[in-house]
């Protein structure tokens, strides 16, 4: 059991590294709402050409929780990721990456002042491990780079879609028993939603770029695999695992989208981002070494 949680949640972390490269590569081919919204479009479309069936199964448990599923889209999936664009027009992508690195702690935190749930020690060691990696990623190697850094209005935005997430995450606690297939359909309807006004806004704004050949591309990545796929296995690990030690994989992200910019976008390799991805699983395997254990009978 716990093995495929390990393989669901190292493959979402690499779908959305990929994610932010796409984002990379997105500039100039596809303005950020216009991709939030045709992401969940593509997504949408995937689950009415394949998933329906299973939908119209358990559509009395939708109906009976439609607000509560609409609304795991509309911040999960997002406002997470609209917060994150805007942020970042205003602060570095450095500064980002650090920032997400906090979203396992408010995991953590939200876990005890909510439900008395302790982490262990070898957990919030195994997370300063992972840190140590997302600073080394962010830094390039280079620690003092760190001490540049000048902190404005878009790190808060992004420290408030940190805590939309692992709110999110903790959230899933509460979802109702269905078939994945119709859980991802209901929030992805919410997503899109809740996207299409954005999408206005950029608009009103004069941002719109209507996707081009590449535009399209990284569309339909967006769409099939952070959108849909990624969902789907971070849903089922969370549910497998806890939220708690789902969590940490969420560090893997940078780690993930630096080496796949190394494969796809040119970048060098470099010895700090072998060390950072070591240290980033190292420390998830001290976490799961050490995670609280289960109370029997």
């Amino acid at each position: 059991m716990n093995t495929r949680a390990y393989f669901y949640l190292t493959v979402t972390s690499l779908f959305w590294g990929g994610n932010s490269v796409a984002g990379k590569l997105a500039v100039g081919h596809v303005s950020p709402m216009v991709l939030t919204t045709f992401r969940w479009i593509v997504a949408l479309s995937i689950i009415v050409a394949l998933m329906m069936p299973q939908v119209k199964r358990d559509w009395p448990v939708i109906r009976k929780h439609w607000r509560q599923l609409l609304l795991y889209g509309v911040f999960g999936f997002t406002t997470f990721n609209a917060l994150l664009y805007t942020a970042l027009g205003y602060t570095s992508a450095i500064n980002a990456v650090i920032e997400q690195a906090s979203i396992p702690m408010l995991i953590f935190a939200f876990n005890f002042i909510l439900f008395r749930i302790q982490a262990s020690i070898a957990q919030i060691v195994g997370f300063a491990v992972t840190l140590i990696g997302v600073l080394i990623t962010a830094a390039h190697g280079e620690f003092s780079a760190l001490a540049e850094l000048e902190f404005n209005f878009g790190d808060l935005l992004i420290l408030l879609a940190c805590i939309v997430y692992a709110g999110y995450t903790i959230a899933l606690r509460w979802k109702p028993n269905l078939h994945w297939q119709s859980f991802i359909a209901a929030p992805a309807f919410g997503a899109l939603l809740s996207a299409i006004p954005l999408f206005f806004w950029e608009l009103s704004r004069g941002g719109t770029i209507l996707p081009d050949a590449t535009g399209w591309a990284i569309v339909l990545y967006a769409g099939i695999f952070p959108s849909l796929l990624s969902q789907v296995l971070y849903v089922r690990g969370v549910e497998m695992i806890g939220a708690n030690r789902a969590g940490l994989f969420i560090n893997a992200i940078p780690v993930f989208g630096t080496l796949l910019s190394v494969l796809l976008v040119g970048e060098t390799m470099h010895l700090f981002h072998a060390l950072a991805l070591l240290l980033v699983l190292g420390g998830i395997a001290i976490a799961e070494w050490g995670r609280p254990q289960e109370k029997k009978g």
